[in-house]
């Protein structure tokens, strides 16, 4: 086991979609509470096999978690994560976690929650763990999933689909209004968030967790760095979670 790394036994591991799949890992390890299993906007290394190929473990951001229980959003985009996705309940995996700088939940008035793919998953968290009014925009390529999770946390659920298949054909941003609100939060492609922070500069702050491929989850290999205003971070120790005035978009 690498250093730092905690075995835990897989609660479920169910396809909810096209190569999307919802991970429940039951978590034995922490003695005293489990309070410290992670905040919105952080995430976990997960490695679920034994070989040295893959060598890197895959970063997945936590979707929610109760009791003992995390539940992780994934979708399957190399071996990894196709080895993941084989994985059975009672079967084991390694975790390294929860890592990174979360959302900050201290937060009031209108907020606009703005996902667009697996990035939907520390939104969920979001949406679970805030209060206030909530409007949530999940933007999909084609299939839609986990909206009746959202449903029963948010005020208002806002869909699209790129083929029209369910919600509005189209991207998720021409149903966006910034104006409505007094915070957004966003995770998803980098094209999607970088026009959610043109919409909203000048009008309402946005954070933005960063979805930056990742090697050690502990900045120590720098292989995940963002340009900001105060130079090269980052994405895992820095972030994932950045001010979109800090993050420098490029086209």
């Amino acid at each position: 086991m690498k250093k730092g790394y905690r075995r835990e036994t897989i609660y479920s591991n169910n396809q909810i979609g096209k190569d999307i799949f919802e991970l429940k890992i039951l978590v034995n390890s922490l003695e005293d509470s489990y309070e410290d299993m992670g905040k919105p906007g952080q995430f976990y290394m997960l490695r679920g096999w034994e070989a040295k190929d893959p060598f890197l473990s895959r970063p997945i951001s936590i979707a929610s978690q109760s009791g003992n229980i995390i539940t992780f959003l994934y979708e399957i985009r190399g071996k990894g994560t196709h080895i993941i996705s084989k994985l059975n309940p009672g079967d084991t995996l390694e975790l390294l976690g929860p890592l990174g700088n979360g959302f900050d939940l201290d937060i009031q008035g209108k907020i606009a929650l703005i996902s667009g793919g697996i990035g939907i998953a520390p939104m969920i968290y979001m949406a679970k763990e805030l209060e206030g009014d909530i409007d949530f925009y999940c933007g999909f390529r084609n299939e839609v999933y986990y909206t009746d999770v959202i449903r029963e946390d948010v005020d208002n659920l806002f869909i699209s689909t790129e083929n029209g298949s369910l919600g509005h054909k189209g991207f998720i941003t021409e149903l966006f209004q910034p104006k409505k609100y007094d915070m957004v939060f966003t995770c998803g492609p980098i094209p999607m968030m970088k026009k959610v922070w043109e919409m909203c500069k000048g009008i309402v702050p946005v954070y933005a967790s960063m979805e930056n491929r990742m090697a050690c989850g502990v900045g120590a290999c720098l292989g995940c760095v963002i340009e900001t205003s105060r130079g090269m971070e980052r994405v895992c120790k820095d972030g994932p979670v950045f001010s979109c005035e800090e993050v420098v978009f490029h086209d």
